[in-house]
């Protein structure tokens, strides 16, 4: 299937306008991560390089059409001294699939401090989704093949008082990617939509649910990289009416907290034919 490259490559047709890539896919819709990452990339495009992007929030609003391309329009909200603002809208068919503000900053001097990353197994202590015979992990894997993905064992997922539903995942990009920090950035925002519904589903295994994002939300907080390994923490805090709220703090390996992300999606009960 598609490598990241391919799957963020956009085309510039105006100023402010640009055509994302279809890559091939097995998904009956266009995966969410893909949206929100060309989406990104659409807005790094019409920024100064001083500044670097700290926080996106976005909303699904239609289903994307996988072998359509998207065109995605960028509105220069505000260009500050100290931060920009782009408002980016997916389109297909004339209307309306994603819709994201970014905005950027260029990074001044203040206090810091960060949570403590969660004791868990390493990842090159669990097994590569690849050696797998579970059906559902083999789909994935195809689907996503330049991506190596490893669940923390749900018996060994850290567990905090209170927190009802958490899921720990180890991931990073098979291949050496680029070193400009906002590729990985790009390439973060397209990950950060992986896995992180399934946190509502731990408790409710046997449930027969629909599924999908509707809307997604991201802080970068330091640098990283993309093809090492990082720690996604996760937990849903709730789920109801259709829908479930998820939440996920990314570590590096050395335990620097680097990105945090919250997302709300639907869970809805598979109605009877």
């Amino acid at each position: 299937m598609a490598t990241i490259e391919e799957a963020l490559e956009i085309e510039r047709l105006e100023r402010d306008i640009f055509r994302g890539a279809s890559p091939k896919t097995q998904l009956p819709r266009t995966f969410g991560g893909q949206v929100a990452g060309q989406a990104l990339v659409a807005a790094v495009r019409t920024v100064e390089p001083r500044y670097q992007v700290h926080s996106l929030h976005g909303y699904f609003l239609r289903p994307g059409n996988p072998d359509q391309p998207t065109v995605y329009l960028v509105e220069r909200i505000r260009d500050g001294r100290s931060f920009c603002t782009r408002r980016v809208t997916g389109v297909q068919d004339g209307a309306a699939i994603f819709t994201m503000s970014a905005s950027f900053h260029v990074g001044d001097p203040g206090p810091q401090h960060q949570d403590v990353m969660p004791v868990v197994r390493r990842a090159d202590e669990l097994p590569d989704a690849q050696t797998s015979m579970d059906p559902e992990r083999l789909w994935a894997m195809r689907e996503w093949e330049h991506w190596d993905i490893r669940p923390v064992p749900q018996e060994e997922v850290t567990a905090r008082d209170g927190v009802v539903a958490k899921q720990q995942v180890w991931f990073r990009y098979r291949h050496a990617l680029p070193d400009d920090p906002l590729f990985h950035v790009c390439t973060l925002a397209y990950m950060s939509d992986m896995t992180l519904l399934g946190s509502s589903k731990v408790i409710h295994p046997d449930e027969q649910t629909q599924n999908a994002s509707l809307d997604h939300a991201m802080w970068f907080l330091r640098p990283f990289r993309a093809d090492d390994w990082l720690l996604y923490d996760q937990s849903s805090p709730s789920a109801g009416f259709g829908r479930a709220l998820t939440g996920g703090k990314i570590f590096d390996r050395r335990g620097a907290l680097v990105a945090a992300v919250v997302q709300e999606g639907l869970i809805r009960t598979l109605r009877e034919e």
